[in-house]
């Protein structure tokens, strides 16, 4: 039988009060206006309408397939997969880009320049299959900006993709906003936990928005993130309006 110190045994002790008060803390800023726990112990996977929204451009990204018709020019009729530059070839123009724009861009862009070839152009351009879509990393990272998502993406993966956090960024702080049925969730992580290995590195999804560190959309929950270390699992939340 092996006995533990006795300074080990009140360390658990007071982590196990720490926590309980913390709980408490939590459950009471919980019935705040506007926010309230989620029932789900993980942040819920968005359906596939949830990552269209009418809010956000239609951006095309890379392996996109798209089909570009010009009117009444049959020879100019393509069905183009958008290569990993973001960036597809079309006759007499050469190399477009497409990655980032929306359809309407393309076509604006396409029209300009096939005028020295076609009389009064007419083009569209329509999305055939979406491979890829963008989500949002912001905060103490190094690049901040849209990325595409390009099979399965994880916390960890996005905010390496954006150039890894800062040097000072604090990787106790990190807000996921998704939304989920028209619901908007916020998961609250660790980075630096989840780096450890405590829990698992949660996926993400086109349309999140992850936030690293200081920010004005972190503080909106800070007093979350100053009752709990979320160390060894995230806490999610809901916004109720």
């Amino acid at each position: 039988m092996k006995f533990r110190p006795a300074a080990a045994v009140a360390g658990a002790f007071l982590a196990v009060m720490l926590l309980s008060g913390c709980e408490g803390r939590i459950r009471e800023m919980a019935q705040a206006p506007g926010i309230q726990m989620a029932p789900e112990t993980g942040m819920p996977r968005p359906q596939p309408a949830d990552r269209l929204t009418e809010s956000e451009p239609l951006l095309i990204g890379a392996f996109d397939k798209i089909d570009i018709d010009v009117y009444g020019v049959q020879d100019l009729h393509r069905a183009v997969t958008v290569d990993a530059s973001g960036t597809f070839l079309f006759p007499l123009v050469g190399e477009v880009q497409a990655a980032g724009r929306d359809p309407r861009t393309i076509v604006a862009d396409l029209t300009e320049r096939l005028r020295p070839y076609v009389k009064n152009p007419q083009v569209s351009v329509n999305v055939v299959e979406r491979v890829s879509q963008a989500l949002t990393v912001d905060g103490q990272v190094l690049k901040p900006g849209q990325y595409q998502v390009i099979g399965r993406q994880t916390l960890m993966r996005a905010v390496a993709t954006a150039g890894g956090t800062s040097e000072y960024a604090r990787l106790d702080d990190v807000v996921i906003f998704r939304t989920v049925g028209g619901q908007r969730y916020v998961g609250l992580y660790n980075l630096a936990a989840i780096r450890r290995g405590n829990y698992e590195d949660p996926e993400v999804f086109a349309n999140d928005i992850v936030i690293v560190g200081d920010s004005k959309a972190r503080r909106m929950f800070q007093d979350f993130l100053a009752a709990t270390p979320v160390l060894t699992a995230p806490l999610i939340l809901l916004l109720t309006r």
